[in-house]
């Protein structure tokens, strides 16, 4: 893929993903081919910033979790309501690199 386009992907997405990250989706993008191009802007990548706000404000009931797809993890909060609030509380600092993982796997699917 051409580097103009791989900077403009990530100039706009940059905020989706961690930091170390970036350097490995550059490299793996500059590897593609112009036709995944349009495969990758229709990834669906989620802000982390809405995530905790989310988080903060029904991340008792797992809302949080169940948008990013963990499922799993956002019945268990359901449940036990944010584990009796201690785990609500632990994931306002978690939530956001969660997400950023989440989408760092859902780009990843794209780029094979």
């Amino acid at each position: 893929m051409e580097q103009q386009k791989v900077d403009m992907f990530l100039m706009s997405n940059g905020k989706y993903f961690e930091s170390h990250q970036i350097t490995y989706i550059s490299d793996r993008l500059s590897q593609l081919d112009d036709s995944k191009f349009v495969l990758l802007q229709s990834v669906n990548l989620q802000n982390p910033t809405m995530i905790l706000i989310v988080s903060l404000l029904g991340g008792s009931l797992g809302i949080d979790r169940f948008m990013i797809g963990d499922t799993g993890l956002g019945v268990g909060k359901l449940l036990t309501c944010g584990g009796f609030g201690i785990w609500a509380v632990v994931d306002w600092f978690l939530i956001m690199g969660a997400t950023r993982e989440k989408n760092f796997e859902k780009l990843s699917q794209v780029m094979v």
